[in-house]
């Protein structure tokens, strides 16, 4: 069965369409031998594609969602011998993060093979939703919450607006209160949830994604993970825009 060759590439994980038309415009791309060009068609099951003079095989898409606990690192491997989100899937398809959680912080994260997917899930353009419960040193007062819920001024620009609800503050402690969060925001910069609490003046003492765009699972214990149900994949692709 004959499919777009950019689509295929994008499917067997090389990357996004985006990336792969240029992998092809660039001449790194062959069929049966031949640099191929922008808008062919290819029968996988017919025809020879080689990335960079390398097999590209169509792998089973698989989908699983993870609670990571604190202290998994979010990459494929690490070279301090941490555990990582990848080792705890039981497959042997080549599945990685879509995104990333860092070493402190706990929460759901979905790992695929699907790279169209992941790169469509982690672009701006399509706002997916990530929720976020936050543990913060201090008490949370009206003038922060406006910061917050208009835009934090970060090193590497303006953050979109965000949802923010406090949740509860115990002021019952020994040492300073503490105010408990729920963040919701669209952006995907690398610990922006921390950056944006630390910028208007208080530490997090504990982060927690509770929410990915339409998935929760109060059930996931950490460490714990699942496959994704086909409805639950259906609704991912809809908000990335692919359905």
């Amino acid at each position: 069965m004959s499919v777009r060759l950019q689509k295929f590439l994008a499917e067997a994980g090389v990357g996004s369409r985006r990336r792969c038309e240029e992998l092809i415009s660039a001449g790194r791309v062959t069929v049966d031998g031949r640099v191929a060009h922008l808008g062919e068609s290819v029968d996988p099951d017919q025809q020879t594609v080689e990335f960079d003079d390398r097999p590209v095989l169509r792998e089973h898409r698989e989908y699983w969602l993870l609670n990571k606990p604190v202290g998994m690192v979010s990459t494929a491997s690490d070279p301090q011998g941490r555990p990582t989100v990848v080792d705890s899937v039981p497959t042997s398809a080549r599945v990685f993060p879509v995104g990333r959680l860092d070493l402190a912080s706990s929460g759901l994260l979905v790992l695929t093979n699907d790279g169209e997917l992941a790169a469509h899930l982690l672009h701006p353009r399509y706002h997916v939703d990530k929720e976020y419960q936050v543990l913060v040193e201090g008490t949370i007062s009206g003038p922060t919450l406006r910061r917050l819920r208009s835009g934090v001024d970060l090193e590497d620009g303006p953050t979109q607006p965000a949802q923010v609800e406090v949740v509860c503050i115990d002021i019952s402690g020994p040492g300073r209160p503490t105010s408990e969060l729920t963040i919701v925001i669209r952006e995907g910069r690398k610990r922006q949830v921390r950056r944006m609490l630390e910028a208007v003046g208080h530490s997090v003492l504990a982060l927690h994604r509770s929410r990915f765009d339409g998935l929760r699972d109060s059930a996931l214990i950490p460490g714990q993970v699942r496959r994704l149900a086909p409805s639950e994949v259906e609704a991912l692709r809809r908000a990335g825009g692919l359905q």
